[in-house]
C-alpha cells in the first residue's frame, strides 16, 4: 500500500560546508584525488613505500611496516593516523571527514567501510554528523564490516566479518553481528 503524504526532506536545502571541515585547500583537496585515483584506487600493485610517501606528503602520520593493498580509498589523509605495523586489505574505503586513528599491529580486512561521515535524518536538510573513528592496537576489523562515526574499538578486538559497528566496544573481545553483539574474550 503506498503513502501519499509529503515529505519533508529537503535535500535541496543541504549546505555541503555547514558541518564539515575538510582540513585543507581545494587544491590540496583536487590534487590528493589525482594522487589516489593513479596509486590507491588502481588494481596495480605500488610499492607500500611508495603509497606510504605519498600519503606523507599529504599530511598523513604513517608508521613503519604498514601495508596498504591496492584499490584502498583513503578520502582526506590529512585527518590519518597509522601507527606500526598496519595492514589495510583490498577495497577498503575509510570516509575519514573526521580524524581517523589507526594504533598499531591493527587488520582493517577486504572491503571494511571506516565511515567518520553521516548526516543528521532528523533534519530535513540532514546536515553532517560527523565524528572520528579509533581502532587500538591489535584490533581487527573484519571483511565486509561497517564502523560508524564516534567509534572506537577497544585493544585486541575482533570485529568478525560482516558485522555493524555503531557503537564504541570494549578492549579484549570478539564481537559479531548487526546489531553487533559480543560473543567472548579474544585471550583468555
Amino acid at each position: 500500500m503506498e503513502n501519499h503524504t509529503t515529505s519533508k526532506v529537503r535535500l535541496g536545502d543541504f549546505d555541503a560546508s555547514i558541518g564539515l571541515d575538510r582540513g585543507a585547500s581545494k587544491l590540496k583537496e583536487i590534487g590528493w584525488y589525482f594522487v589516489k585515483m593513479l596509486f590507491f584506487l588502481t588494481s596495480f600493485p605500488f610499492p607500500n613505500s611508495l603509497k606510504k610517501l605519498l600519503l606523507k606528503l599529504f599530511g598523513a602520520q604513517i608508521g613503519c611496516g604498514v601495508v596498504i593493498k591496492p584499490r584502498v580509498n583513503i578520502h582526506m589523509p590529512w585527518k590519518l593516523s597509522i601507527g606500526n605495523d598496519v595492514w589495510i586489505g583490498e577495497e577498503a574505503f575509510l570516509l575519514n571527514f573526521e580524524q581517523l586513528t589507526i594504533g598499531h599491529n591493527v587488520c582493517v580486512s577486504q572491503r571494511a567501510f571506516l565511515c567518520c561521515g553521516n548526516h543528521d535524518y532528523r533534519v530535513p536538510s540532514m546536515p553532517y554528523r560527523n565524528g572520528p573513528i579509533t581502532l587500538m592496537d591489535g584490533c581487527w576489523i573484519g571483511a565486509g564490516s561497517f564502523v560508524a562515526p564516534n567509534v572506537t574499538v577497544g585493544t585486541d578486538t575482533i570485529v568478525t566479518a560482516h558485522s555493524v559497528v555503531t557503537k564504541s566496544l570494549e578492549s579484549n573481545g570478539v564481537y559479531s553481528g548487526n546489531p553487533i553483539i559480543y560473543i567472548k574474550p579474544r585471550w583468555k
